[in-house]
């Protein structure tokens, strides 16, 4: 079965020794987003974006009572609200400084940040209150949400080329932040979403808001736009469809778990032309945590990720580690990742469930310190205890995650610190990676453990070192690959019985 599985990813991907088009930094990214959409060509079916389209009505907030310096929230949100009602249109933010609380987007509004705008956004609890309904980390509940939040919308934008600019981490919310602890620790399982309540009231600990989060909402637009200091996640759609992300900038890095674009349990998605430096995992895919997952169980899926660059961040492109509902049919092609401490990211835990399957990677050029290609089904105990241990091998259950039929083609690998570090677990084992027409140099080669099926193909890797770790892996084939190493020769230690050689072909 595993055999079959990389024998059909082969078919999909050949061998061939035709050289890609691969992009260099410079190519990539907000700073060459162009103003057309190019039509997305995917290996799977999805259908072609297009722009909400916007009545021509406008509405400046600076002429509904806005005013710089001052906390201008029920301004802008009239602004919002009479624009809406009336049929929609264009909500501008001129040039200046704006101070504001959380915004709320309503149906057929453009939220335009002109040239020079900079919309901040206060820092206190009392101003994102009351607490409305939203997802934080995978698990539904009632908080402060979003800086600018939607429920329910259809036809919402943020564009323009201003900048939204948040509190940063010296502020009140950030510092009565749950802490310490995984989300679910805090949130039974067995309370209703209702009772799900966290307000900050009395001086309780509150869950850290996100910039841009709409849910339950579909034909989202968010272009040119820049993000900066942000106090959690940056741009989040959760159970969204139709949404379109280009020309964005992101700049949160040094500003605690700052993801820059989340894409959780939505659908029909293009992220182009983005530059993302954060303070945590990059562009990052996600569906839903544990139980209230599974409860859910709404995917994350057709999404297409193009021409963009990272700059810092703990992962390039990263699934997970929230899988409950799967995440499946990605299409990563022509970006740029460097900075970011680890490539190409799949995390989950035991007790998250769900996990990958159809994700694709394609000509895309990596400079990182850390692992190009990182596995890590296991975590640590800090977050799900014993459940960190590889063994015991455990039963499966609902909650055992998988990730499986993952292709990589057309890779330079320009510098890393291991080429491929893979932590599967024994009751569910890593299954069908292939990665082919790869160049690489690294200063590690391999580490790998529960894992069923994969290949490197038609690549040239040279490394400082010749060491490869195996733990219970088998089917792991190299196919017309050359290995540039110190004596030319693997220094292969294997372990576990289901152990097998690598078939050199």
């Amino acid at each position: 079965m595993r055999n079959l599985i990389l024998f059909v990813l082969l078919t999909m991907y050949p061998v061939c020794t035709i050289a890609a088009d691969i992009p260099a930094r410079n190519q990539v990214g907000a700073a060459n987003m162009p103003n057309e959409i190019a039509p997305v060509y995917a290996p799977f079916e999805m259908p072609q974006p297009e722009r909400p389209i916007f009545p021509e009505q406008t509405e400046n907030i600076a002429r509904n009572g806005a005013k710089q310096g001052k906390l201008s929230t029920a301004s802008i949100q009239k602004t919002i609200d009479k624009l809406s009602q009336t049929g929609g249109g264009t909500v501008i933010i001129p040039a200046g400084k704006w101070l504001t609380g959380r915004i709320t987007l309503k149906s057929n509004i453009n939220l335009h940040l002109e040239e020079g705008a900079e919309l901040y956004f206060s820092g206190e609890i009392k101003d994102y209150l009351p607490v409305v309904f939203t997802r934080n980390e995978g698990i539904e509940m009632y908080s402060l949400g979003a800086l600018i939040y939607a429920n329910g919308a259809e036809n919402i934008a943020i564009t323009g080329k201003g900048k939204l600019i948040a509190a940063g981490d010296d502020c009140e919310i950030y510092k009565r932040q749950m802490a310490g602890a995984a989300v679910e620790v805090f949130i039974p399982d067995a309370l209703p979403i209702e009772k799900r309540i966290y307000d900050g009231k009395d001086g309780a600990p509150i869950f850290l808001p996100m910039f841009f989060a709409p849910i339950n909402s579909k034909n989202i637009l968010v272009e040119g736009v820049t993000f900066e200091k942000s106090i959690f996640w940056n741009i989040v759609p959760q159970y969204c469809e139709n949404i379109i992300i280009r020309g964005v900038t992101v700049n949160s890095a040094g500003h605690g778990r700052t993801d820059g674009i989340d894409i959780e349990s939505s659908g029909n998605v293009l992220i182009e032309y983005c530059t993302l430096s954060c303070g945590d995992d990059c562009f990052t895919i996600k569906s839903g945590r544990g139980e209230d997952g599974l409860r859910v169980n709404r995917p994350a899926e057709n999404i297409v990720i193009r021409y963009s660059n990272t700059l810092q961040g703990a992962g390039g492109v990263t699934c997970g580690s929230e899988t409950a509902g799967m995440i499946r049919n990605l299409y990563v092609h022509d970006c740029v990742f460097e900075g970011t401490h680890n490539g190409f990211y799949f995390k989950t835990r035991r007790p998250r469930g769900g996990g990958g399957e159809n994700l694709h990677y394609e000509r895309i050029r990596l400079n990182i310190p850390g692992p190009a290609f990182k596995w890590d089904m296991l975590g640590s105990r800090r977050w799900v205890g014993e459940l960190a241990d590889r063994l015991p091998a455990r039963d499966i259950t609902p909650l055992t995650p998988k990730y499986q039929n993952i292709s990589f083609k057309d890779i330079i690998v320009e510098n890393c610190a291991e080429l491929i570090s893979a932590t599967g677990i024994p009751e569910s084992p890593i299954i069908g990676v292939l990665i082919s027409n790869m160049n690489a140099q690294c200063d590690k080669l391999i580490t790998i453990s529960d894992v069923d099926g994969f290949a490197i193909a038609n690549s040239n890797i040279q490394s400082k070192k010749p060491d490869v770790s195996i733990a219970d892996g088998r089917n792991i084939m190299l196919i017309n690959t050359k290995l540039n190493i110190p004596e030319e020769k693997l220094q292969i230690s294997y372990s576990g019985e289901l152990s097998r050689p690598i078939m050199h072909h």
